[in-house]
Formats: structure tokens, C-alpha cells, sequence
């Protein structure tokens, strides 16, 4: 079977595939439909931390399977109780709000924060400020927060209500006015380019939010749960917002999003405000939790913020004059480079290693599972320098 000319006949454009089709996978290694082994440094973008086939992960969703698939939100069922108990309490906040993605998870966040600005101070206070180069998903509310006009074009007209700002303190006050009810930030910003956001401007976000009684999201659908080496990317800079979007890890491979909200806000939500069919489906919420149990031990986390040391070392120790900077924290690490980025990643294909690309087509996005070994981390990249050293 002609699998790629299947792919080119029936699927939208909608994505530049590798020439790979995939049938299995076990921890970080994925198998091709002849076999062939490849490294994975993807994570599926961040969302199997727990590598491919975790046997506990596996257990739990299929002893979830023989009980209950799904039911209707009009009734209740356990695996989504326990999950709402764990992560919230892990999270520091107090009730939370599941759907199926990313996207999603920021579009509640989104409508959470103007509620409860609007029941608060009423109408005209309704605007977020995203930043320049962040990314909040492709639903339309969700990508006009996104801080990148390149993915706005053809889209019109968008959702009012969003000013993009440069990342700077200067940019930020200016921003703040009488209409603004919360900040949107990402503490890593992933597919803008892996940029960590400077402590100094996170503060500050925070310290002119509390003092205008502006809402903080953070959009943790890519760095949080345990990829900086932390639970939250925000965990790295001593804050607590009043809002957390969640995905990708949550569900282990299995789609699910959540909305974090804090004390204050438990109560902004009435009946009928929001929904979801599939949100808080026990068989997703049976495999979160096992995800749950796994990443908050705290020598896990530690190992994984080892190892983002040790992938910044590689490239100190191994320098180029192809590489500008190498950034990131934890397992979320970006190779800027001095050429196109996609290039890179397709002569590492061919070397049997799978990488991401960011920015504007300029940093290599390595994401491996969280539970890389140091051999697997270690051939990945000298793969991933070889081939930035040759171009």
C-alpha cells in the first residue's frame, strides 16, 4: 500500500509530513512500516513525556476502557473526580475545567477572565494582552491572542479584544490602560522560538497585575507539566497566576486540555457559561492521572532538569559557527542557527532522528520524552551537530 499517496490524495494540506509512516513505538523510539528505528526528540510536540508504551499509562486506560468509555457531562464519573482532586491540589488552585486540547484550554481562559471582569467593573474592560511571538493555539479567538501575524493572514475578521506588545517592561506599561482584564503569557514560549521569558518582565507583568486587579494566564499547554524540570514553566520564576491552561502531557497521547483557576475566580463560571462533549472523559482522565503520579516525583523532575543541562553543555563543549544561541529550560530547548532550520530537520530524518523547528524556520525545537536516557539524549545530539556543523 502507497501510504504517502494516500496521505497526498485524502488528507488537507494542512501539514509538511516527513516521508514516514509510522506503526509502533516503545519509550523514545519509533518504527516505521518497514521497520526502520527512529530516535524521537518530538514528544509527539510535547505531549508523551512518559515516552511511547508506558506499561502504567497503558493499564490504566485499558482497565478505564472495560468499565467506561464515555457519558454525557450531566453526570459525574470517577477517574475525572480524581483527577480534578490531584491537580488541582498539585497545582495550588482551586477548581478546574476540562476539555480536549490546547487551544481549547486557552479559549476557556480566555472567556473565564472577561466574565469575571465583566461581572466585576461591567463593560469596556474586556482586553488581553498577548505577547509578541507567543502562540495560543488555531481556533479563532485562541489565534488572534497568538503574537505572530504571519498565522493571521487569509483568517478575518478575528475576535476583538487582544493587543499584542513587544517583550519588553516599556511595552507592557504602555499596554495597561482601563480596558485591560488580563495578561496571557507563556513562560517558554515554544513554538515562537523556545524563548524563556526574562524574570524581570515576568515580575513585573505580575506586580502591575496585582496592583490594577488584572488577571495573569499562563499558557502552560507546552511548557508545563514537567518539561522545564518543574511542574509549570511559572514554577521557574517564584509566581502564581490566576489562571493555568494545560494539554498536551495531561493526557498521555490521549486528547486533554484543562482551565486552572485560582481562589477568586472558582465562582465566575455559572451553569451553562461552558461546555464540552468530550471534556473530562473518564478513559483521558484515567490515563492523566497515571501521567500525574509519574512526573510530580520530585526525582523525576530533577533528572529532567539535569538532562537540559547537560543538552546546554553538549552545545557549549561543541560549538559552531553555525549556531547564534541555544536556549531554553529543561527538556524545552531551541538551537538557533544561522540557516533554515526544516533543512536541518531533514537531514536528521535521514539519520533516523526525529526534531521540531520553531521561530521563523531558524531554531531547531528539541523535545525529547521526558524519559530520555543519556545514551539516547547523547546520539541525538551529536546527530542534530553534525548537521548543523555541515551545512
Amino acid at each position: 500500500m502507497d501510504y504517502l499517496y494516500y496521505a497526498k490524495k485524502y488528507l488537507i494540506n494542512t501539514y509538511k509530513h516527513l516521508p514516514v509512516v509510522f506503526t509502533n513505538a516503545k519509550g523514545c523510539k519509533l518504527y516505521d512500516v518497514s521497520n526502520k528505528e527512529y530516535l524521537d526528540f518530538t514528544s509527539g510536540i510535547g505531549v508523551m513525556a512518559l515516552g511511547h508504551g508506558n506499561e502504567k499509562w497503558i493499564k490504566a486506560v485499558e482497565d478505564q476502557l472495560e468499565k467506561l468509555v464515555h457519558t454525557s457531562n450531566i453526570v459525574l464519573n470517577i477517574p475525572v473526580l480524581k483527577l480534578a482532586k490531584k491537580l488541582t491540589e498539585i497545582s495550588n488552585m482551586s477548581k478546574v475545567f476540562f476539555c480536549n486540547s490546547g487551544t481549547e484550554a486557552n479559549e476557556g481562559s480566555i472567556k473565564l477572565a472577561r466574565k469575571y471582569s465583566f461581572e466585576k467593573y461591567g463593560k469596556g474592560r474586556n482586553t488581553i494582552i498577548t505577547l509578541d511571538r507567543s502562540f495560543h493555539g488555531r481556533t479563532m479567538a485562541s489565534l488572534e491572542a497568538t503574537g505572530e501575524e504571519e498565522l493571521h493572514k487569509y483568517f478575518y475578521p478575528f475576535p476583538e479584544g487582544f493587543k499584542h506588545i513587544d517583550i519588553t517592561v516599556e511595552a507592557l506599561e504602555k499596554a495597561v490602560d482601563s480596558t485591560v482584564c488580563a495578561i496571557m503569557i507563556e513562560a517558554v514560549q515554544g513554538e515562537g522560538g523556545v524563548n524563556p521569558l526574562s524574570k524581570e518582565f515576568v515580575s513585573k507583568v505580575f506586580e502591575i497585575a496585582e496592583k490594577n486587579d488584572i488577571l495573569v494566564i499562563c499558557d502552560e499547554v507546552q511548557c508545563g507539566l514537567g518539561r522545564t524540570g518543574k511542574l509549570y514553566g511559572f514554577n521557574n520564576y517564584n509566581v502564581q497566576p490566576d489562571i493555568i491552561s494545560v494539554a498536551k502531557t495531561l493526557g498521555g497521547g490521549l486528547p486533554m486540555g484543562a482551565v486552572l483557576c485560582n481562589e477568586k475566580l472558582k465562582d465566575t463560571f455559572k451553569y451553562g457559561d461552558h461546555g464540552s462533549t468530550f471534556g473530562g472523559n473518564p478513559v483521558c482522565a484515567a490515563g492523566a492521572i497515571e501521567v500525574l503520579n509519574e512526573i510530580t516525583d520530585e526525582s523525576f523532575l530533577a533528572k529532567v532538569a539535569e538532562k537540559g543541562k547537560f543538552i546546554k553543555e553538549f552545545f557549549k563543549n561543541n560549538s559552531s559557527k553555525n549556531i547564534k544561541e541555544v536556549r531554553g529550560i529543561g527538556l524545552m530547548v531551541g538551537v538557533e542557527i544561522k540557516g533554515k532550520a526544516s533543512e536541518i530537520q531533514k537531514k536528521v530524518f535521514e539519520k533516523g532522528l526525529l526534531v521540531l523547528t520553531a521561530g521563523r524556520d531558524n531554531v531547531v525545537r528539541i523535545l525529547p520524552p521526558l524519559i530520555i536516557t543519556q545514551e539516547e539524549l547523547e546520539k541525538g545530539l551529536n546527530i542534530i551537530y553534525e548537521a548543523i556543523k555541515s551545512m
